[in-house]
């Protein structure tokens, strides 16, 4: 069995926001050399995330207000306990654990297996710094 791991470093000027990793994904997928395996995708760090979608932009403006009506952004320790830490960023681990850390794809002829639409997505949610995504590829 082969395995292949690649990090992506984001940087993302924004509080929230998505951007589309499925092309860095498919090219890790193809340096791996794996033609019948699984994909593993994570976000690795704890106010980011990594899921599956439409790449649709009035769908992702959607989850960003549907989101921010769930778990609004405020620094301010009233609203997350979290924030008497001395952070400000309560609402974003709240939006990754409804977003998701990670997702599997499995690999069939060294190609992504997606259903129709499908695409992978790194959603950020604390910005303005770097964050890394892994990818982990296993199979044969």
């Amino acid at each position: 069995m082969k395995s292949y791991t690649e990090y992506l470093t984001f940087n993302i000027p924004k509080r929230m926001d998505f951007v589309n990793i499925t092309r860095q994904v498919e090219e890790a997928v193809k340096k791996s050399g794996v033609k019948e395996g699984l994909c593993l995708v994570n976000a690795m760090h704890i106010t980011a995330s990594v899921f599956i979608n439409d790449d649709e932009p009035g769908l992702h403006e959607d989850y960003k207000r549907w989101l921010e009506k769930l778990a609004p952004y405020d620094p301010s320790p009233e609203t997350y306990h979290h924030n008497r830490t001395g952070e400000d960023n309560g609402d974003a681990h709240h939006k990754r654990q409804i977003m998701g850390r990670e997702v599997v794809v499995a690999i069939t002829n060294g190609k992504l297996d997606f259903g129709p639409w499908e695409q992978i997505f790194y959603g950020e949610f604390d910005g303005r710094r770097p964050k890394r995504v892994l990818i982990k590829i296993i199979g044969e």
